[in-house]
């Protein structure tokens, strides 16, 4: 039996169990299992591999994805050039000069699946107005949706309370919430929520933006799925601007990820 899993806190707000769970019935998978492991810290993941000898790939939720990174033996380009990982691939090989006995040897390799997820959810509903965007938040998540609308040649700022980051990654522009203003607003068609602010139980959270100043020339995108409606999508509703959430990223990430999971790779 081979066991995959998703890792972050909390998780309680999590899916993901119950996609694979679905997928592998539907699918008629009777080999592998899918569980969540909430770690308090990520000096927890090393006791957590150990333990786990029959773990064949992880994925990696807030607020690790930049954190999980040292862990890591190698990165594919995509999640190296994003700086963010959402993806493990565990690659066993046998006894080498480096091993003893029957001990196998582990390498553990990050992808970025959030990328492919978030590109092919988002990409249809994309109008010849909406060339210029805000993500707010710039975690791990923000990472691989920066690195998307560089791809797509939109232009965007992030926005932090902790603004004017100096980064060399996609999105190295950071603004504060304090400058949104009504000009920015409206100068601004995409707005995407990377923060898991309004995420479940804490529903009634939503991301500090003057709400007032959206029209139906918006296009609010949440990458929070749990709630189905998040107050961020509500209140954009109420102004006449689209909204999309995050539940078809998870399916599409999540798919992606089970064909990285799947990759028979196995080191000499």
């Amino acid at each position: 039996m081979r066991l995959f899993g998703l890792i972050g806190y909390p998780l309680s707000h999590s899916f993901s169990e119950k996609h694979f769970k679905e997928k592998f019935l539907k699918e008629q998978i009777s080999d592998a299992e899918y569980r969540i492991f909430p770690l308090q810290s990520l000096d927890e993941f090393p006791g957590l591999i150990e333990s786990r000898p029959d773990l064949a790939g992880l994925n990696v939720t807030i607020p690790y994805k930049e954190k999980i990174i040292p862990f890591l033996d190698e990165m594919d380009e995509t999640a190296a050039l994003v700086g963010a990982v959402n993806c493990i691939q565990f690659t066993r090989s046998g006894p080498t000069m480096e091993t003893s006995g029957n001990k196998t040897r582990l390498r553990l390799k990050g992808y970025n699946t959030d990328v492919y997820g978030f590109a092919q959810s988002i990409k249809p509903f994309l109008e010849q107005h909406h060339q210029r965007a805000l993500v707010l938040g710039t975690g791990g998540a923000s990472k691989a949706v920066a690195y998307v609308l560089k791809q797509l040649g939109i232009e965007f700022y992030k926005v932090s309370r902790q603004p004017e980051k100096k980064s060399t990654r996609p999105g190295s522009s950071v603004i504060g919430y304090g400058d949104l203003n009504r000009s920015v607003i409206e100068s601004f068609p995409l707005i995407i929520n990377t923060t898991p602010l309004g995420t479940f139980p804490d529903i009634q959270q939503s991301p500090d933006i003057p709400y007032e100043y959206l029209g139906p020339g918006h296009f609010l995108y949440d990458l929070v799925y749990n709630p189905e409606e998040t107050i961020f999508l509500k209140k954009g509703k109420e102004k006449g601007a689209m909204v999309m959430n995050g539940s078809d990223m998870l399916k599409l990430q999540a798919d992606k990820a089970w064909k990285i999971f799947n990759i028979r790779e196995w080191l000499l």
